[in-house]
C-alpha cells in the first residue's frame, strides 16, 4: 500500500475537488450568502479551509510566511477559490510523496498568536487532514441548505463503492473483489 500520508493527501484533494464541483453552479451571491454553521457562509468556510492549509503547508515546507498567510481578503468567487485550493492540494500531495519515515518526527515551527511552538511533521499532517474533514463536514450542511444534493465525500479508500472520480487520485484498484484464501496455495 502507498504511504498513508500520501493517501490522505490524495483523499483530501479528491474530497475538495468533489465539494467544489457540487457548488460550482452557485452564483457569487449564493456562495457568500448566509448559511447555518460555524462560519456564516460557504465562502467563509471554504476560505478558512484554504487559509489554514496555507498556514500549515508553509510550516511544513518551512517557507517562513507564518501567520502572514492570514493577512488576505477572502476570495469571493467559488471558481477562483477552487483553482487555488486545487493547486495547494497538489502541493500537499507532492510534499507527502517526498516524506521519508524519519521526516515524520522532524520539528516544524508554527507561529501562534501566543508565541512560537514546535510541532512534529506527522502530527501536523494528521491535524491538517482532520481540520479539512471537520470543515468540509460543515460545508456539507451548507451545500444542502443551498438546495444542492451534498456529494458523498467518504467513498475514497475502500474498493467497495469507491467513487469513480477518485480513480485519478487513487490508482491502485484491486485485481479481484474476492478475498484471497489465507494459507492456501495455488497450482504449482
Amino acid at each position: 500500500m502507498k504511504d498513508a500520508f500520501v493517501l490522505m493527501a490524495q483523499n483530501n484533494a479528491w474530497a475538495n475537488t468533489t465539494l467544489y464541483a457540487a457548488v460550482a453552479g452557485l452564483s457569487d451571491s449564493a456562495f457568500s450568502g448566509p448559511r447555518p454553521g460555524f462560519f456564516p457562509s460557504l465562502k467563509r468556510t471554504l476560505n478558512h479551509i484554504y487559509e489554514v492549509d496555507l498556514y500549515y503547508i508553509d510550516a511544513l515546507q518551512e517557507t517562513g510566511h507564518g501567520r502572514s498567510v492570514y493577512d488576505r481578503t477572502d476570495v469571493g468567487s467559488c471558481a477562483a477559490l477552487a483553482k487555488l485550493q486545487t493547486a495547494l492540494d497538489q502541493e500537499l500531495i507532492r510534499f507527502c510523496e517526498t516524506l521519508r519515515p524519519q521526516d515524520l518526527d522532524s520539528l516544524r515551527l508554527t507561529r501562534r498568536e501566543t508565541g512560537d511552538v514546535y510541532e512534529r511533521v506527522g502530527p501536523l499532517l494528521l491535524h491538517l487532514f482532520q481540520h479539512q474533514i471537520h470543515h468540509r463536514g460543515q460545508a456539507h450542511t451548507m451545500v444542502h441548505h443551498a438546495g444542492i444534493a451534498p456529494p458523498q465525500l467518504d467513498d475514497f479508500y475502500l474498493e467497495y463503492g469507491r467513487a469513480p472520480t477518485a480513480a485519478r487520485y487513487f490508482a491502485e484498484p484491486l485485481e479481484t473483489t474476492k478475498r484471497p484464501q489465507s494459507g492456501k496455495r495455488g497450482p504449482q
